[in-house]
């Protein structure tokens, strides 16, 4: 497993710990109990006006979902997520019974930061992937017009980098987790004025 982040304060291990490798270990099992606790951390998430706009598809290894959402990523990441014991498809309700659900993409987005915590606190790694069709979600899984894919997710355990096709994936899997400096991150009084 890769070093824990280091930062110019202590921060959770969760956070610290958070990763997102390519190179997954194909032998490896995402158990259902696992599953149900990835979920179980993205449904607990906040969300505006407690509208709860996050769905997840669900594709264990060997299952025909798993298989229906790995066609619908793009030939990179179809390349290594293969070795997944875990693809899901991130999806955002945009209305429920009272009309338009506001900031639902922003829902989606913590709840999935709540199942990608998860992971780490199962001893487990998560990819979050834009490179996918959501036109081919929509049609694999028949969604409604109001479900938005929005995120592909590839969960598993750690695997030996060598397993990678391109030689790129195998040096930014190796390479060291870079963040922008605080002082180019957060401001006050004026964009740009370094809060700390």
């Amino acid at each position: 497993m890769r070093k824990p982040a280091v930062t110019s304060v202590p921060i959770a291990s969760l956070m610290a710990e958070r990763w997102s490798p390519r190179a997954l270990d194909a032998g490896a099992v995402v158990t259902s109990e696992q599953v149900r606790a990835l979920l179980e951390a993205a449904r607990w998430a906040p969300s505006f006006g407690n509208t709860q706009p996050a769905r997840y598809l669900v594709g264990l290894r060997g299952t025909p979902s798993f298989d229906a959402i790995l066609a619908t990523l793009n030939s990179g990441n179809r390349a290594w997520a293969h070795r997944a014991g875990l693809l899901l498809i991130g999806v955002m309700v945009t209305t429920n019974s009272k009309g338009d659900v506001p900031y639902a993409e922003y829902g989606l987005g913590l709840a999935s930061e709540n199942l990608v915590l998860q992971a780490v606190e199962l001893g487990l790694v998560a990819h979050q992937m834009a490179g996918f069709s959501p036109d081919a979600v929509r049609s694999a899984f028949s969604l409604p017009d109001e479900a938005v894919p929005k995120v592909a997710i590839a969960v598993g355990s750690p695997g030996d980098p060598e397993t990678l096709e391109e030689d790129w994936r195998i040096e930014r899997e190796k390479a060291e987790r870079v963040r922008l400096p605080l002082a180019e991150f957060a401001f006050t009084d004026r964009w740009g004025e370094p809060a700390l």
